[in-house]
């Protein structure tokens, strides 16, 4: 099993997009696919119109008697299972404090889903706290979406900053290009130089509109819009990392 959290120090980077869609093309390839969202604003949840299933909600799953398979909802797609969030995941920061302060809480939790999977994906929420060491600790990659612009670098160089910092594992954090518009010519000077950085996959996500729509629709690019640029900007992406797991 390949757990891949999505996650980046800032919002609105494209992240749960991100995510989402990449947990159902790996669905898609016929790979069993848990997405388990922990960001409390629920987004990814949203997109699969799922709610949270465990009674006592992100408390009672984060409890020592606590078992990630009593809130597994599937979606309505094969191999595609889900997590889903609602707002007491807020606390998951200081329950994980409250039960032990493992730094291992999350990998112990999916150690146990290890042969019922192929691929986890958590979609994270921003921020650097007990909860993303937890999650940095259970990935076996840690990709983090990233818009060519100056402040989103330097958020790029705080995480890997933070990461040496907590003696993490620097080869699991991995990166990619989002929200790309070529018209601007900061984000060809910051691709172009980053693209020396063997963390960033040479496949990228433009600034599209298809993007956006997956709200209006809860859905995933493919099931809208099938044939459409962003749709094969997801799909490209995709294999570029599941050839490097």
């Amino acid at each position: 099993m390949t757990t891949i959290a999505l996650y980046n120090l800032k919002g609105g980077v494209g992240k749960t997009a991100s995510c989402v869609n990449l947990a159902y093309l790996a669905a898609k390839n016929g790979y069993r696919t848990l997405l388990w969202d922990i960001d409390p604003q629920g987004s990814a949840s949203f997109y699969f119109q799922g709610k949270l299933k465990l009674k006592g909600g992100i408390k009672k799953l984060l409890s020592p008697e606590g078992d990630l398979r009593d809130a597994i909802l599937p979606t309505d797609y094969n191999n595609l299972d889900l997590i889903s969030a609602d707002i007491s995941a807020k606390s998951m920061d200081i329950l994980i404090e409250e039960f032990g302060r493992s730094k291992k809480k999350l990998k112990n939790m999916l150690s146990n889903l290890s042969k019922d999977y192929d691929f986890v994906f958590i979609d994270c929420p921003p921020g650097l706290s007990a909860l993303s060491e937890n999650v940095f600790h259970a990935a076996a990659i840690v990709l983090m979406p990233i818009i060519p612009t100056t402040l989103s670098i330097r958020t790029y160089q705080m995480v890997k900053d933070y990461f040496k910092e907590k003696e993490l594992d620097l080869s699991k954090l991995m990166c990619f290009f989002t929200m790309v518009d070529l018209r601007k010519n900061m984000h060809h000077e910051i691709m172009d130089e980053l693209f020396k950085d063997k963390r960033f996959f040479e496949n990228y996500i433009p600034y599209l509109s298809d993007v956006e729509k997956m709200g209006t629709h809860q859905a995933p690019i493919e099931e809208f819009a099938r044939s459409s640029y962003a749709a094969r900007c997801y799909s490209d992406l995709w294999d570029e990392i599941k050839e490097g797991v």
